[in-house]
């Protein structure tokens, strides 16, 4: 396993808690001392479908928080979409339920040593992993707003949940059911040019953190993204997962969402090459 998951473990998770939010689910694990080793940004790889399974892969989800007590232990929490096959299984799964993970895996977002204005953008239910950013954000003593975004509203995940995370939050819909109407990377050029934020940490659908990136770019904003790539081994082994990204030297190479991400520096992804080889590229 790579060096970047050397904190990973494989073990036997008890859901605790399976609630239907919405158009989403939030499922709690208890994980033990597991919780420690978990950051804002990973994620956890799970074997679905039961032991008859014909579901040989694992499923990535992000991890959308962990925390402690004295009651359940370290717990870790997921907001899972009932779309394909997998994750309706993951969502059928009751309380007391045991299921196979291996977690924490990926690169997780990056925590500034001193205070700075961040800015948090969710698309849809991949806001779900920002809320635990918030928390360790605050607890660092920065300023956190957030924008949350969807095509309609009944894709907005716990909007009240994120409003007492943050100073403050504004949530976008395409189609004005929720909130102000229009994309939510439309007020972002304006906090940039009036200097209101030094860091944007996104997370959300492809064309979203791309959107952000050619807006940050030529600036001095950070834009650190959770991109949404679809992974099969989640440690790095079938390249199924790679993306363009500019490297410090210049040149592109092709790296693994998995093992280099899912938390990337959104200037370095060569986003209008996505889904292409660039020819030479390593």
């Amino acid at each position: 396993m790579s060096q970047i998951n050397r904190s990973a473990a494989q073990l036997n998770a008890t859901v605790l808690a399976n609630k239907r939010i919405g158009q989403y689910h939030q499922i709690v694990f208890g994980i033990g001392d597991l919780v420690k080793s978990c950051r804002p940004g990973n994620f956890v790889a799970i074997k679905v479908g039961g032991e008859s399974s014909r579901m040989i892969l694992r499923r990535a989800f992000a991890i959308s928080r962990v925390s402690e007590s004295v009651s359940f232990g370290g717990t870790m929490e997921l907001i899972v979409a009932p779309h394909g096959t997998g994750s309706k299984w993951l969502c059928s799964q009751p309380e007391g339920a045991e299921v196979d993970i291996v977690a924490p895996l990926g690169t997780a977002f990056g925590i500034p040593t001193a205070p700075v204005n961040a800015l948090l953008v969710g698309g849809g239910y991949g806001s779900a992993p920002l809320f635990g950013l918030a928390e360790v954000l605050k607890a660092r003593g920065c300023k956190v707003d957030m924008l949350l975004g969807a095509s309609t509203g009944a894709k907005i995940y716990a909007p009240m949940e994120g409003k007492r995370a943050v100073n403050s939050l504004k949530i976008y819909t395409e189609d004005g059911t929720m909130g102000e109407t229009g994309r939510v990377t439309e007020p972002i050029k304006t906090l940039i040019d009036n200097r209101e934020i030094d860091v944007i940490y996104s997370c959300g659908p492809m064309g979203m953190l791309s959107a952000i990136s050619a807006l940050t770019a030529g600036t001095d904003v950070v834009h650190q993204c959770a991109v949404e790539e679809a992974m099969a081994c989640g440690i790095g082994i079938c390249m199924t997962c790679v993306l363009p990204v500019m490297g410090e030297d210049g040149k592109i190479a092709m790296l693994r969402s998995c093992i280099d991400g899912p938390v990337m520096d959104g200037g370095q992804v060569q986003w209008q090459m996505v889904g292409q080889v660039p020819e030479g590229t390593p």
